[in-house]
């Protein structure tokens, strides 16, 4: 019973991975906005573009590390 909780709860913290791919599309769609309305803040745009990037995986990097917790660390303790 508690395998298969572990493993529901493994997936289910996964899931955030796709809430980090939409929000690295809206950081890098909303630079490609940003550049075609003022080309002359491309460079500044790009610079705050990367921090928005590497700000969203950090926190997409939380998901897998969830989910190998759960699998891994957080172990039934059987009594034999």
């Amino acid at each position: 019973m508690l395998e298969g909780a572990k493993s529901i709860g493994a997936g289910a913290a996964t899931i955030a991975l796709a809430g980090a791919a939409v929000g690295i599309g809206n950081v890098l769609g909303s630079l490609i906005h940003s550049v075609a309305r003022n080309p002359s803040l491309a460079k500044q745009s790009f610079g705050y573009a990367i921090l928005g990037f590497a700000l969203t995986e950090a926190i997409a990097l939380f998901a897998p590390m969830m989910a190998f917790l759960i699998s891994f660390v957080f172990r039934s303790h059987k009594k034999s």
